[in-house]
């Protein structure tokens, strides 16, 4: 499979080539040329797969003619080491847990994912320089990356934050590991973070001296694999006799969890409509209504993680509809939500049925409430990630105290180490010369 620029002025490039460089020359996201759909006998089959069988199938299907099957197959089990994501039924609406990962988030698949094939690549291609790889993160992809890269010999992980605007159990995830691990507090926003990373792909003395890659969901390697949570949630829905006429709603930031589920789609998965779930950041809701794009800074809400103006994987989301909003906005609703409203949903579900929403799956379950789904079609939203990882916000909504799991309670008892700069570019520039 090779792999093409959004920006179309870079040439085409190998699966090796778009995992370990991340970014084309030309600034635009790596796609691939063609996506494959899976046979209808495939999808008649998840039912009676496990969760490591079904992504293998998707993994294969993508991965497999770019490396040996079995060693791919021995990274999706590697990946995947971790309790089966879990639909549960709330009232007739369905949700997905996905976050029964080392981090308790959603990104834990990913992130796990692409460090055991940059791993294989640097292996196969015999690099004996450093790669680093650097992420911005507005909450829980600093600590599904740096956990899923820790330790791993040959990478050096730089994970960007915006400073006081992730939550305290999200910072101590990647704060705290050492090793190969540097955390980087940011004197600006979760935008500011993401420009670094950018500036720094296309920066060509940075790029001389250090060997670069990127872990946020601008790379295939890791915002292709969250494709596997669509495929077994389908699986799951088709066991309980659910899987017709199929809405799924994703809590959306940097939209890699959603282009995703497009790529599932595109690949064949029965999935009838999206619906993209903001917070006060809705540039995409906006895009849906009007038709025009206009990123904007972002802003800091309850639901941090998505706390994004300018969403990287929009510019895959118009590459794979040419450009045409129309059917963009045919496939994809958008709603968004302020704090006020993402509070009040967590009392409400929480009230109602006794399940505790953090204030991302608020907002995706808020938006599937918002579509009024039509009688027999079945709906489905994203819980991304545990409560306690935003314990205060969620003492602060509920009145009551939350327990914290003991995975999440072993970061809390590390020793924070950052460091911390500003959000221009030359001074991260110079940090990163200087360690290199």
């Amino acid at each position: 499979m090779q792999y093409y620029s959004t920006n179309k002025q870079s040439p085409v490039a190998s699966l090796e080539e778009v995992v370990i460089r991340s970014l084309a020359n030309d600034k635009g996201l790596y796609m691939p040329e063609h996506i494959p759909v899976l046979d209808k006998d495939v999808f008649r089959s998840l039912k009676d797969m496990s969760f490591h069988e079904v992504a293998d199938v998707v993994a294969q299907a993508f991965f497999g003619d770019d490396m040996e099957p079995d060693a791919l197959t021995a990274i999706v089990k590697d990946t995947l080491s971790f309790d089966t994501p879990v639909v549960q039924v709330h009232d007739g609406v369905f949700s997905l847990e996905l976050f029964h990962g080392p981090t308790l988030a959603f990104k834990d698949v990913g992130a796990r994912f692409m460090a055991r094939m940059l791993g294989y690549f640097i292996r196969k291609k015999g690099i004996e320089q450093t790669v680093n790889v650097l992420v911005a993160t507005s909450g829980d992809t600093g600590s599904a990356v740096a956990n899923g890269f820790l330790g791993i010999p040959g990478i050096h992980v730089f994970v960007l934050y915006p400073k006081g605007k992730v939550s305290p159990i999200q910072e101590c995830q990647f704060t705290t590991l050492g090793q190969n691990i540097t955390a980087l507090e940011i004197d600006g926003v979760f935008d500011d973070c993401q420009a670094l990373v950018k500036a720094a792909f296309l920066d060509k003395e940075l790029n001389r001296c250090m060997q670069l890659t990127s872990a946020n969901s601008i790379n295939v390697a890791r915002f292709l694999p969250q494709a596997f949570y669509y495929f077994n949630a389908y699986a799951q829905l088709d066991r309980m006799g659910q899987a017709k006429h199929l809405t799924v709603c994703v809590p959306s930031g940097n939209f890699g969890n959603l282009t995703a589920g497009l790529f599932a789609y595109r690949m064949g998965l029965p999935v009838e409509h999206f619906i993209a779930a903001n917070n006060r950041n809705d540039v995409f809701c906006d895009y849906i209504q009007t038709g025009v794009y206009t990123p904007r800074p972002s802003v800091a809400t309850l639901a941090n993680a998505m706390d994004v103006g300018d969403p990287s994987n929009f510019a895959r989301i118009l590459d794979m509809f040419g450009h045409d909003h129309a059917a963009i906005a045919q496939l994809i609703s958008g709603y968004h939500y302020t704090d006020d409203e993402i509070s009040a949903t967590i009392r409400a579900v929480y009230a109602a049925y006794g399940y505790m929403l953090e204030p991302h799956g608020a907002c995706g379950y808020q938006a599937l409430m918002q579509h009024r789904l039509a009688p027999g079609e079945t709906g489905l939203f994203l819980e991304t990630a545990h409560p306690a990882k935003f314990r205060e916000t969620m003492e602060q909504t509920l009145n009551m105290e939350i327990a914290i799991p003991s995975r999440l309670q072993a970061f809390m008892d590390g020793k924070k180490q950052s460091v911390m700069l500003d959000k221009g570019f030359a001074g991260f520039r110079s940090f990163l010369l200087d360690v290199s």
